[in-house]
Formats: structure tokens, sequence, C-alpha cells
């Protein structure tokens, strides 16, 4: 079972560095598809910044959640042993 994780961690740790210059690449597109657009007087682009935070919030929240009802099953385990 060990190995079978140790591998599937290699694998995404493998795709992630293959992928991550496409990544860096979409980010600096998208700011220049912004600026250009701010720019001419468009206002697609002044709603990005809350896209952006309302994206950061959700890995944070769903560690916060998985942290969370980690510690409540560990109190109740160890509850139940004494």
């Amino acid at each position: 079972m060990r190995k079978i994780i140790q591998n599937k961690f290699i694998l995404m740790l493998t795709l992630l560095c293959v992928f991550a210059n496409n990544v860096f690449t979409q980010c600096a597109m998208c700011k220049a598809v912004v600026e250009t657009n701010l720019d001419s007087g468009d206002t697609k682009g002044a709603g990005l910044n809350d896209g952006i935070l309302f994206l950061m919030a959700i890995p944070y929240f769903l560690m916060f959640t998985f942290g969370l009802f980690y510690y409540l099953n560990k109190r109740k385990i160890t509850e139940k042993a004494q």
C-alpha cells in the first residue's frame, strides 16, 4: 500500500513539474488581457481581484475543515480509549 502511495506522489510531482511552465504562462496572459481591457476603459477586469480572492480562499477553507474533522475524530477516539 505504501508503495502505491509513493508511486502516485512521484507521478503527481512529475506532472506538476512538466506542466508548471504552462501555468505561469496563463497567468501572464490573463494579466496582460486585463490590463489592456482596463486601459481601454472596459470594466471586465474590475472583478478579477474578487475572483482571485475567492479562488484563493477555497483551499484554506478545505484545509481548515479537514483539520477540524481530524481533530474532532482524534479527540473522540482518545475519549473512547480512556
